[in-house]
């Protein structure tokens, strides 16, 4: 037992408070992650109905197209979420991840504003004109209009982007890893963190587009303001309660000096008893990380560990962290290698993500969204169906299914992160198969009612209800709690303590690279099919009945197929680190 609180001491002295001093168990830590929670939450409210709801701005206040303000948004997006790997480092290395969020939190703000103000006043917008009538020729943003639209866009990508590399690791440092009690708490943190999101996106996408498309974007974005100002809020009301890792230095020059060395001793033989590599003793030992064993994959890198005569007989001296370096920083890296074919395999699945963000609004906005006599769906609203949908069953999954699949498994997440990861793969698929067949049937409609070149919002909209693409959200939305949750989950896990704020950031870096991936795809598809179709490509142009976007959704969903078999390969050939403190698999 007084080992077990000697471990739980240690880990305790590798944080502080938010002003620097020592913690205990008993005032700092889990009741911590309720404001985590609640700032979850306000940010969501405002930055989904940003994403959902942009292309529409983009396409009627800005007179962009379809297909360049759909390559606008996701352009925008994946700045958000590659920003996140960023602050992940920062956090990781210079600025615990409290200021970071803070910070972070009052950079999106500014950002909110200028779209406020830009919103407003008419003369920093293009003159108003009717973008989807082909024989107008509206001004599209440009100049100093431009230059402004894009400083609020990208203050909000870099505010909302490094809040999410700080942030979510943040509240999963409030429970403690070597406490087997706190640990299984760990998988719920997650869970409820995507749970608090979902409600604040749902809330998002009904109310503050509802507002943007009736009371005028200039309110929209005002609602904003105010709900990453009570972010902020939330954030530093639970300040005296959060337990603050202490930032242990830069992980990429820790990743990089392991090369360096294992480059520079290339050329020795490594020892035949592992304990002979290179380590510090407990009392040497940084503060800031936990001593890792030895693992026999990449053996190279083992090679940064062999202490030569030359170290040996210097031993008052302090070797060069780049000619050696300790087991435990071998094998820091080698977890962030191990954890890179992941991390690819789950771009694909984002690139789906961004069509449902984009292309299914525009399709939306064709189609008949009346629900009753006096109310009509705003198209950008449509992602509540699976928001909803998850807001029921992530209780259900992490109450019911969790422990009754932790009686069977012994796992403490009810089974494992790669295996999460991998049903959510295989629901991506299914869902752009069905967005393929929904597209075809919408495109029929259209044809058998003569309204093939009918203008959305000022003509009447298609004969088929907007419900219709709620299926290709309700399974997206189920791909979502499995691949999104587990994939936070796996990297937060399976990291080195003094990397985990960058590679929790690979999860929102793979959304962004998927969003990127999404806007060279639609380039590349509108360039290969420009000369085989009338429309003069795929996705070209506003007239998405003239288009053929169901063409695209099954290019994704073959890819998506390409992407499960990659992933099987490389989530067999991965091995788990060994948990720390574990007493048993219940």
């Amino acid at each position: 037992m007084g080992k077990h609180n000697e471990s739980e001491d240690f880990e305790l002295e590798r944080f502080a408070d938010w002003k620097g001093r020592p913690l205990s168990k008993d005032h700092h830590g889990e009741i911590a992650a309720l404001f985590i929670y609640a700032t979850q939450f306000f940010d969501s409210v405002a930055f989904l109905p940003i994403i959902v709801n942009l292309v529409t701005y983009f396409n009627e206040v800005m007179h962009l197209e379809i297909a360049d303000s759909a390559t606008t948004l996701t352009n925008f997006v994946g700045t958000t979420f590659l920003v996140a790997l960023f602050g992940g480092l920062i956090s990781d290395s210079y600025v615990d991840r409290f200021k970071m969020s803070f910070f972070s939190a009052c950079t999106e703000l500014a950002g909110y504003i200028i779209l406020l103000v830009q919103a407003h006043y008419d003369s920093l917008k293009p003159p108003t004109c009717n973008s989807f009538d082909p024989s107008s020729r509206c001004a599209k943003v440009s100049g100093a209009k431009a230059v402004m639209l894009f400083a609020g866009l990208y203050l909000i990508a870099a505010g909302n982007g490094c809040l999410k590399g700080a942030l979510l690791p943040f509240g999963a440092d409030q429970f403690n890893e070597i406490d087997p009690k706190e640990r299984r708490k760990i998988s719920t943190y997650f869970n409820t963190y995507f749970f608090s999101n979902n409600v604040g996106a749902a809330i998002g996408v009904t109310v503050v587009v509802w507002v943007m498309n009736n009371k005028g974007w200039d309110i929209g974005f005002g609602c904003c303001v105010a709900m990453v100002f009570t972010a902020t809020i939330s954030f530093v009301t639970g300040a005296t309660t959060y337990r603050n890792r202490i930032p242990g230095g830069s992980p990429l020059t820790r990743i990089l000096q392991v090369f360096v060395a294992a480059t520079y001793n290339r050329k020795l033989i490594l020892p035949g008893n592992p304990n002979d590599l290179y380590e510090v003793t407990d009392k040497e030992a940084n503060i800031h990380a936990q001593k890792l064993p030895n693992t026999k994959q990449f053996k190279f890198l083992d090679k940064a560990a062999i202490i030569t005569d030359m170290s040996s007989n210097n031993e008052k001296m302090e070797p060069s962290k780049w000619r050696l370096c300790t087991v435990t920083q071998v094998e820091e890296t080698k977890a962030i290698i191990r954890m890179l074919p992941i991390f690819g395999c789950t771009i694909i699945l984002s690139t789906g993500l961004a069509q449902l963000q984009t292309f299914s609004v525009s399709q939306g906005l064709t189609m008949d969204r009346s629900m009753g006599k006096n109310f009509d769906i705003p198209a950008a609203s449509l992602p509540f169906i699976p928001f909803v949908f998850l807001i029921v069953i992530i209780p259900i999954y992490d109450k019911i299914f969790v422990p009754f699949a932790r009686n069977f498994t012994g796992h403490e997440a009810g089974i494992t992160h790669l295996q999460r990861i991998g049903i959510g793969l295989v629901l991506s698929t299914i869902s752009m198969t069905i967005a393929a067949l929904v597209e075809v049937k919408r495109k029929n409609v259209a044809k058998e009612n003569g309204m093939v070149d009918s203008i959305p919002l000022f003509m009447p909209p298609i004969p088929i209800s907007v419900f219709w693409l709620g299926f290709q959200y309700f399974v997206f939305g189920i791909a979502d709690l499995f691949t999104l949750v587990g994939t936070m989950e796996f990297f937060y896990s399976e990291a080195p303590e003094g990397m985990r704020s960058m590679a929790t950031a690979f999860s929102y870096t793979s959304l962004s690279l998927g969003y990127f991936f999404s806007s060279i795809l639609v380039n590349i598809v509108n360039a290969t099919t420009r000369n085989i179709t009338e429309s003069r490509g795929w996705l070209h142009g506003n007239n998405l009945n003239r288009n053929h976007l169901n063409l695209f959704y099954w290019l994704l969903a073959i890819l998506n197929v390409l992407n499960f078999v990659n992933y099987l390969f490389w989530s067999s050939w991965y091995k788990y680190k060994p948990l720390v403190g574990k007493t048993g698999n219940k």
